[in-house]
């Protein structure tokens, strides 16, 4: 059995490189994720290189939010992270001064330890980031090295210092990332168009059984008037079949909050928006606040604010299971809002993935959720986080599934004017037909037959 799985390697910066190896989880080695930044037994000097890099990376994210300052303190950190115009077609590998200063501290040890311990079982090593895959082949480790990448569009730090020696092998979430890959020097042999590994709990067996039968319902409420299926049935019935005739499910939209907490000031403009039709029972609001506890006191703080604390049941501390002697997060449940927020990150992954199955509409940054468009979920599009995001934000319309966010304030106006008109029925299936759903049964097969 060790034959058909894998290192699975990540880092705990944020949920995006996390929420990308999740759907990964069964084929780890022993079902466990490895987080680079924070495993048992890593050395002080390399943690304290990977906290310093978080903490700079969730202030600046945060500092963004203040007038001048915080905007000039990360326009000049985006910089380094920027990614180049497609075109002209030319070469773009030569390395950057940001990616010279990580391999001179890879060529001080950094990640050294990290690599001996997979060394002793050469499984074959995935990771969502690229320094633990320059680490893997800095240090000579014995087994296939692969990368996925979880943006539309990549800078040059994701390819190593002399791409067209290197044999890292790269995992493609679409022809963007692959072609831009080919420019930095990557040998084509070593990239591989797979898509973006969604939640399989979301899509079923390679038939997509589970997806399509939570998309014939989404479909409903989000075309109410029938306006894009009288136009495309037969588009509708080829790729999702026979539609339902009710939905399962109330009108609803989840607001998920980034790991640096930023936006959640714009959810609430949102809630507050919504507040009548939530009263009324016209539209149901997820709010998605992950493991950060002070993102949650703020939405109970703000939900009671609102007059919605009659639409929503306050959440009881975890308690012992009974028969599991577990503990056991409860949760946030309600008519018409609701908060997704658990202590541990993969609980949160586990009960946001349960709550997608019955979210009509998406509000969130261009983040790597921005993939999540391949289950049919809309996206409507938050201010983007940095370059990578931007550059998200363009590939989501240039699909037709993504969809700007409008003035939170008048969110009540807007929201139903696009449901109304069909809009958002089809950006369903833009992002459903358009976007790769398979990724995970892909990477699975190239990595372990």
């Amino acid at each position: 059995m060790d034959n058909k799985k894998a290192w699975v390697v990540t880092v705990n910066m944020g949920y995006g490189h996390q929420r990308t190896v999740y759907p990964l989880k069964d084929f780890a080695f022993s079902g466990k994720l490895i987080n680079a930044n924070d495993y048992e037994g890593i050395p002080k000097k390399d943690k304290r290189i990977w906290k310093s890099t978080r903490m700079f990376y969730e202030f600046i994210s945060r500092s963004k939010r203040i007038p001048f300052i915080g905007e000039t303190a990360f326009s000049l950190y985006d910089k380094f992270q920027k990614i180049p115009g497609f075109y002209p077609k030319r070469d773009l590998s030569k390395p950057t001064l940001g990616l010279k200063q990580i391999f001179s501290l890879i060529e001080k040890g950094w990640g050294r330890d990290l690599v001996s311990k997979l060394k002793e079982k050469p499984l074959p090593l995935i990771t969502s980031f690229f320094i633990p895959a320059f680490m893997a082949e800095a240090f000579k480790y014995p087994g296939d090295i692969f990368c996925i990448v979880c943006d539309a569009d990549i800078s040059r730090s994701w390819a190593p210092l002399k791409p067209a020696k290197s044999r890292i092998k790269y995992f493609a979430p679409n022809s963007w990332v692959a072609n831009r890959l080919k420019l930095y020097g990557v040998k084509e042999k070593n990239i591989f168009l797979t898509g973006f590994p969604l939640p399989r709990e979301n899509i079923g067996t390679k038939k997509a059984e589970i997806l399509k039968h939570d998309l014939s319902h989404r479909i409903l409420n989000l075309d109410p008037k029938r306006e894009y299926y009288q136009q495309y049935k037969v588009l509708i019935d080829k790729h999702i079949g026979h539609l339902p005739r009710k939905s399962d499910h109330a009108l609803t939209i989840m607001f998920t909050i980034g790991g640096a907490g930023a936006q959640k000031e714009i959810a609430m403009k949102y809630v507050k928006s919504l507040a009548e039709k939530i009263k009324k029972k016209e539209v149901k609001v997820i709010l998605s606040a992950g493991t950060r506890e002070k993102v949650k006191k703020y939405f109970l703080k703000n939900i009671e604010k609102l007059g919605l604390k009659k639409n929503f049941n306050k959440n009881i501390d975890p308690v012992r299971d009974s028969n599991s002697k577990k503990r056991v997060q409860n949760k946030n449940i309600s008519n018409g809002v609701e908060i997704v927020f658990s202590e541990k990150i993969e609980d949160y992954f586990k009960d946001f993935n349960k709550k997608l199955r019955k979210t009509d509409l998406l509000w969130t940054k261009p983040s790597e959720l921005s993939f999540y468009t391949g289950l049919g979920i809309p996206i409507i599009m938050a201010p983007s986080i940095g370059s990578q995001e931007d550059f998200n934000r363009k590939w989501l319309l240039a699909l037709g599934a993504g969809i700007p966010q409008e003035n939170p304030v008048y969110a009540n106006e807007w929201i139903f004017d696009y449901l109304n008109s069909g809009r958002f029925a089809e950006a369903i299936m833009d992002g459903f037909i358009e976007v790769e759903k398979l990724g995970t049964y892909n990477i699975k097969k190239i990595c372990l037959g």
